[in-house]
């Protein structure tokens, strides 16, 4: 595993990679979110008819920077519950990160 996993600050590091987030357009989906928790997201970031986040390809349409090298996500204090999920080093993450050869 890269050192980049394990990071003293994993959260910092995470944001930083981004490869959770270009993975795949099927990742982006909505689960158990409720109603309220949807409604903080902007709608320009959602796409209604597939229940997920909009993506340009593969990549959400949130993530702003380069894979690997600097992105951050401007809704990160409202990102749904999928993107909760994928945690630093967690085999989501690591699959993310192969894509990337990171």
């Amino acid at each position: 595993m890269s050192e980049f996993l394990f990071a003293a600050d994993a959260e910092a590091a995470c944001r930083a990679c981004g490869a959770c987030c270009a993975f795949s357009a099927e990742w982006p989906r909505f689960a158990m979110e409720d109603d309220a928790a949807l409604d903080r997201i902007p709608r320009a970031f959602v796409d209604d008819d597939r229940g997920r986040m909009r993506c340009k390809g593969d990549r959400c349409s949130a993530l702003v920077g380069e894979v690997g090298v600097s992105t951050s996500c401007p809704i990160y204090a409202v990102k749904p519950d999928v993107c909760r999920e994928c945690l630093p080093g967690d085999p989501e993450c690591l699959t993310a990160r192969r894509r990337f050869r990171l």
